[in-house]
């Protein structure tokens, strides 16, 4: 780290200390303003830091606005915090003298010969294992900021007490937090579930927690998506096949999902045999393989699979389209030689730099090592992260070390892609795997005639098609490229008169292959141009007697251009190389 970035926000250590050291600000907050209110936990988080209270009364955005204001004097005050180590039984003491029940539950799960500490900053003192600043004055009382009050429960437990958890951010400069709450707004009009509604796209109900369904309007998109999958694939070699959403329990428990996964999975019973709902598309992918014998020269054989899947998800977890239960998948497996796999690593990192600038997207790449919990040898992991290296290092690519969070069967390189409001989403993945080959016993005729493993790829580009439409909907805030678009076109006649040759456009244009519909209700013209706008059409067509008797067309688009009067066939030529060029 730069010696001139040690103490800011450039520096990921620095950031949770300071966001951890304000979590405490609040707590110390709280209790002078609420002597009565218990103290639960109170950690920095990615984006701030949150605080868990046991209230006797609701917290509200007025008394958020109390809390705030006390967190600012406190930050005045420039309290010196201090730690200081007490031995358990004292510990235990300390904390029931101040009838704080939260922290002696805390310290009574510790370990016998776990060090106790705490930090004391002037008339007020918690639990906590650090590190924090050294004074309340290092924090810039004008760049805090609450943000929510939601329910919690005392350690995530639902069948423990009900808490109120209390969320805040804050920066070392004002402008910073200005600037990140103007994100938030931002943020929360291109909320996904919002313009997902708005437009019709999808729907999410009571009847199917976490199980999304699609709308006509979001079936076109959906469909979209997939055709370019298929073409992308097709160009970059892949085959598709396709594999059973149930299979039986031998399946997984040899594929080591059984005894890894179980949690996730959603099982059922037939004939009076363990069956499970796939939560992924891989054991029938190796299935696919060894259905047949496969020489050295079939290889590299890349199988792509739209595959829907099943994963069980804790119901506080679901969000939208982000986290669901129920989601394809667009998968591909790649079986090859060992000397093929920096090749084939590379060929699926040039598909995804395709992919993602298709739809203006950046991305960072993360390399994930070997987990505790993991199979095959360390020697194995090894060489395989080596050739994950290796291959983006070649490519000119730079990667960051995500420590011990590989898949239990081989380490993987994560793809975050970066959203236009500089959010970043994992989507893309390439897993390197020699386990499932080996516990499948596949084999390939070599060039010397002997039975050889291959090693396999898991790979996905979009991640899933449904948080990938909830992904770049946010990206595009609704407003999709033309070719993307459900409906890329309305004709709109001004007059009754003039509706026969909005049905004759709108007819051509439908031959043409541009997704059109008609707005013919008697209302007037700006009252139809605003609802289209509102709908994110990119083309308005206005048709009155003028462009009737001229074989015409008024065209303006949803940002509210006015391209003015074009003959028919202009336009449609315009808007059919949009769509061939997939322009953004």
């Amino acid at each position: 780290m730069d010696e001139k970035n040690q103490y800011t926000f450039e520096n990921p250590e620095y950031k949770n200390t300071y966001r951890h050291t304000t979590s405490h600000i609040l707590a110390q907050a709280m209790k002078r303003l609420y002597p009565e209110v218990k103290l639960a936990i109170g950690p920095a988080i990615e984006n701030g830091f949150y605080y868990d209270f046991d209230a006797p009364f609701a917290i509200t955005p007025e008394i958020l606005e109390k809390l705030e204001a006390e967190m600012r004097r406190i930050c005045k005050e420039k309290i010196k915090l201090e730690r200081f180590e007490l031995p358990r039984e004292e510990a235990i003491k300390f904390m029931e003298e101040r009838d704080e029940p939260y922290k002696v539950e805390l310290i009574q799960d510790l370990p016998e010969d776990a060090v106790i500490s705490f930090y004391k900053q002037g008339d007020f003192t918690d639990l906590c294992a650090g590190p924090h600043l050294d004074s309340t004055g290092r924090v810039k009382g004008n760049a805090i900021k609450l943000t929510a009050c939601n329910g919690s429960y005392w350690r995530g437990d639902a069948s423990r007490k009900a808490l109120q958890r209390v969320y805040g951010t804050c920066f070392m400069k004002k402008e910073e937090l200005d600037q990140y709450l103007q994100r938030i707004e931002e943020a929360k009009k291109r909320d996904h579930r919002k313009i997902g509604k708005e437009l019709g796209l999808f729907m999410l109900t009571d009847e199917g927690p976490g199980f999304p369904f699609f709308l006509p309007k979001g079936m076109v998109l959906r469909n979209t998506l997939i055709d370019y999958w298929r073409e992308i694939h097709k160009k970059y070699g892949y085959v598709e096949v396709s594999t059973p959403m149930i299979l039986n329990r031998q399946l997984w428990e040899r594929s080591g999902h059984w005894d890894h996964y179980k949690n996730n999975m959603y099982t059922t019973r037939i004939d009076d045999e363990d069956f499970a709902i796939k939560p992924m598309n891989c054991p029938g992918g190796m299935l696919v393989y060894a259905s047949e014998p496969h020489s050295y020269r079939d290889l590299p054989l890349r199988c792509g699979e739209l595959g829907l899947v099943h994963r069980h998800e804790l119901s506080g977890a679901l969000h939208g389209l982000f986290r669901v239960r129920c989601f394809t998948q667009d998968d591909a497996h790649i079986f090859m030689t060992r000397e093929q796999m920096k090749d084939e690593i590379k060929n699926v990192v040039r598909l995804f730099d395709e992919v993602y600038s298709t739809f203006g997207l950046n991305y960072e790449i993360e390399l994930s090592t070997m987990p505790e919990d993991h199979i095959g040898t360390e020697a194995e992991w090894e060489e395989n992260q080596n050739i994950l290296k290796d291959a983006i290092t070649d490519m000119g690519k730079s990667y960051v070390i995500n420590e011990g969070d590989g898949a239990f069967y081989g380490p993987k390189l994560d793809f975050h892609i970066e959203d236009c409001l500089g959010r970043t989403w994992q989507c893309g993945t390439i897993q390197l795997d020699s386990q499932l080959p080996e516990r499948f016993q596949l084999e390939y005729t070599g060039a010397d005639g002997e039975k050889h493993r291959p090693i396999m790829i898991h790979r996905v580009v979009f991640g899933s098609i449904e948080r990938f439409i909830g992904v770049i909907t946010e990206h595009f805030a609704g407003a999709f490229p033309v070719w993307l678009s459900p409906v890329q076109a309305r004709v709109m006649p001004i007059t009754d008169r003039a509706s026969d040759y909005a049905k004759q456009l709108a007819e051509r244009l439908d031959q043409e292959g541009v997704r059109v519909d008609t707005d013919l209700r008697n209302e007037k013209i700006g009252y139809k141009i605003r609802e289209a706008q509102m709908q994110k059409l990119p083309y308005m067509l206005v048709v009155g007697d003028k462009e009737a008797e001229s074989g015409t067309v008024s065209v303006r688009t949803r940002g509210g251009v006015d391209l003015g009067a074009m003959p028919v066939d202009e336009f449609i030529a315009k808007i059919k190389e949009e769509i061939k060029t997939r322009a953004k």
